[in-house]
């Protein structure tokens, strides 16, 4: 039987998560702290310095510029099992020092809504929750305003559309099977065509403000009809729970919305929709923050979005390719089909590695890291997810990635897709619905055509 292999990197995460979950750690000084992490540090043979901080999650450091990178850790085990102690250790900054509540967040699934279907139950309950909104009523009137109005037919009630703002915030990547029931049912409220095709629906991220507006909306003509909209989004954000793809951001939209059941006049001071955004994420509990940093932080969830997304390219290895280096490449690829100009405006949150990376895709057409870029709609074969889940979960983390860096820069997300998340759809065509006894099929003729 062959030597289990020693990992530096996952004892060094196994050893900071029990000194980090002690409840004593919150009481040691800062200083302290950085000083314990410093003995924690690892370097690898090329020159690596990483760190298991803030968010749970790796840092490198880059020496040359003196800043530490959100960074995914290598993946090749000779590269990990060679890692050693780091000394004299670089200073670590206060924010990336790691806190309990940074174990206790559950980041949920990458994986799209294509492939694995929306569970029945879940699709069920909502369905029910949709009956009580279009019933509406006196509390349901003004119509919808803010972000979401252009979406729906004129006589919609803002209950409805709180439904799907809830949705559409709560998903990690908003890209849906055309033939997703928890999207069907709203098709005879929407006002146009979802972008996307016959296969998949390419939602474009739903802001927070979008809620905040229904709200304060509702606010301007009464305390029953904001504590119904609210109520609405918190009823759905709790059945969103049972679904990993939606519930780190539905448990942090619950605990945003839900005190304002028991407290309708919280928000009367903040007044208007962004001072009621604010209030809201600062409800946000510690242990939930990494679940808006797309609202706080567009530059953090873009890094995030692309750490996951080596995580989802993890497979490469068995073709000895590096998810790091394959994972900048294909964030390349989308960059240069999609927005070309904005491409230096992703280089300052790029670890040197993975810029180096970046850059000599985007370069040079003879690179072989082209060789990721898709050819024909299709990934090339080594990028084909070995499973049913792997291409889910590539598909969500390159399409999330791919909203991040859209948001980061002010770009318009594609109507049909980013090349490579497209490209990963081919990978699930065949077997994207999941088997629901008794159901023929929904057609996705409500949703027209883009």
């Amino acid at each position: 039987m062959a030597a289990v292999q020693w990992d530096p990197f996952e004892e060094i995460e196994r050893d900071v998560r029990a000194m980090v979950v002690d409840p004593r750690w919150a009481d040691v000084p800062a200083p302290t702290q950085a000083q314990a992490m410093a003995a924690r540090l690892l370097l690898t043979a090329d020159g690596g310095c990483w760190l298991f901080g803030a968010h749970a999650r790796w840092y490198r450091h880059d020496r040359t510029e003196g800043l530490w990178h959100l960074s995914a850790p290598p993946a090749d085990p000779l590269v990990r099992a060679g890692a050693r102690p780091l000394h004299p250790a670089p200073a670590i900054p206060e924010h990336l020092l790691p806190a309990a509540a940074d174990f206790a967040f559950d980041r949920g699934s990458t994986q799209a809504f294509v492939g694995p279907d929306v569970p029945r139950g879940l699709t069920d309950r909502m369905r029910v929750l949709l009956d009580v909104a279009r019933a509406g009523g006196e509390e349901g009137y003004p119509f919808v305003t803010g972000p979401l109005g252009e979406m729906f037919h004129p006589d919609v009630t803002a209950p409805v559309a709180a439904m799907w703002g809830t949705v559409m915030w709560c998903a990690y990547a908003p890209a849906f099977d055309g033939n997703e029931v928890l999207l069907s049912m709203f098709g005879e409220f929407l006002a146009r065509p979802l972008p996307g095709d016959d296969w998949v629906r390419w939602l474009p991220p739903t802001p927070l403000d979008a809620l905040t507006a229904l709200y304060t909306g509702r606010l301007a003509r009464g305390v029953g009809p904001a504590v119904r909209v609210a109520g609405q989004v918190a009823d759905t954000a709790r059945v969103l729970l049972a679904d990993p793809r939606f519930a780190p951001r539905a448990a942090a939209l619950l605990a945003m919305v839900e005190p304002l059941r028991t407290r309708p006049w919280h928000d009367h001071p903040a007044g208007d929709a962004e001072a009621v955004r604010r209030a809201w994420l600062a409800r946000c509990p510690a242990h939930l923050r990494g679940a808006v940093l797309a609202e706080t932080s567009p530059g953090e969830h873009f890094r995030h979005a692309l750490y996951d997304m080596v995580g989802a390219l993890s497979f490469v290895r068995a073709h000895g390719a590096d998810p790091r280096a394959v994972a900048a490449s294909l964030l390349a690829a989308d960059v240069h089909a999609v927005a070309p100009a904005v491409a230096p405006q992703l280089y300052p949150w790029l670890d040197a590695e993975l810029r180096r990376a970046y850059y000599v895709a985007l370069a040079d057409p003879v690179h072989p890291l082209r060789g990721c870029w898709p050819r024909d709609g299709e990934p090339p074969a080594a990028l084909r997810p070995p499973d049913r889940g792997s291409a889910a979960a590539l598909l969500g983390a390159g399409y999330a990635t791919g909203l991040a860096w859209c948001r980061l820069t002010g770009t318009a997300p594609p109507a049909r897709g980013f090349p490579t998340s497209s490209a990963t759809v081919t990978c699930l065509i065949h077997e994207r619905d999941d088997p629901r006894p008794g159901v023929t099929g929904t057609s996705s003729e409500w949703i027209g055509h883009t």
